[in-house]
């Protein structure tokens, strides 16, 4: 299980790194349009934000202090840094994953964000589903604001 989630992390990672290189512009990644609250850009934070804190932090003991008021802030970094970001999420997610064994997976995950108790295993279940929840809004975010541009 722990070698599955490590690949399943690590390419929906590499996804997200192509869908922030894909945006026509820079302004584009960070364009809000109508109704469109969140950016492609403000996604990624988030994204590097939340599995930096859930992952990197709780289970691999990396240094972080998450600061979820700037992830959602709409502020636009340099996509260049954006990708070293994403790059440097990839490796603690990777390394942090790996110092995991199958008994842990059953243990009560340090951080109960939720009404009903989980497991590591369904935390990481959980991040995994939300990683794949916003990288489906990045690549659509991404298609739409390219076609409006075009447009223009």
């Amino acid at each position: 299980m722990i070698q599955d989630l490590i690949f399943l992390f690590d390419r929906e990672l590499v996804k997200l790194e192509e869908e922030v290189k894909s945006y026509p512009t820079e302004d584009l990644l960070w364009k809000k349009e109508g109704e469109i609250a969140n950016s492609g850009g403000t996604l990624a934070v988030h994204l590097c934000g939340n599995l930096k804190a859930f992952i990197g932090k709780e289970i691999g003991g990396y240094e972080y202090e998450r600061n979820r008021e700037f992830e959602f802030s709409g502020i636009a970094i340099p996509r260049e840094n954006l990708v070293k970001e994403i790059q440097e999420t990839a490796s603690w997610v990777r390394a942090s994953l790996g110092k995991l064994d199958g008994k842990k997976l059953e243990e009560k995950f340090p951080v109960q964000p939720f009404p009903r108790e989980l497991t590591y295993q369904n935390f990481l279940l959980h991040l995994y589903g939300h990683l794949n929840y916003h990288l489906g809004q990045i690549n659509y975010h991404r298609r739409l604001v390219s076609l409006f541009d075009v447009n223009k």
